[in-house]
């Protein structure tokens, strides 16, 4: 049974930084890509970062690029999302699901996290 459990959230500056840690059990992290996503209220979800542990492999929303980076400990089968230089904007529920590298639907997903970014 997949699960990701999402962690770190919080209220932050305008500037400040925050880590965001996607824990998963459930399957082997290598067979899968992991990526974060955030919502915003009243606005879509946006996909924010995407990682396959197996190749390093990694991708970044135009928006995040330069000043988040996601990385991965297959040791501890955990995802993070090192978020500096924040901005308002950047103020969303964070989440992080995982697909099979072969595919491109998301089918796993973990709780969100709140991300406030005060001006």
């Amino acid at each position: 049974d997949v699960q990701l459990q999402a962690s770190g959230g919080g209220l932050v500056q305008a500037g400040g930084s925050l880590r965001l840690s996607c824990a998963a059990s459930g399957f082997t992290f290598d067979d899968y890509a992991i990526g974060w996503f955030r919502q915003a209220p009243g606005k879509e979800p946006e996909g924010v970062s995407c990682t396959h542990s197996g190749d390093g492999s990694t991708f970044y929303a135009d928006s995040v690029k330069g000043r988040f980076t996601i990385s991965s400990d297959i040791g501890k089968n955990t995802v993070y999302l090192q978020m500096n230089s924040l901005k308002p904007e950047d103020t969303a529920v964070y989440l992080c699901a995982a697909r099979l590298r072969s595919s491109s639907e998301w089918t796993a997903w973990g709780q969100g996290t709140q991300v406030t970014v005060s001006s």
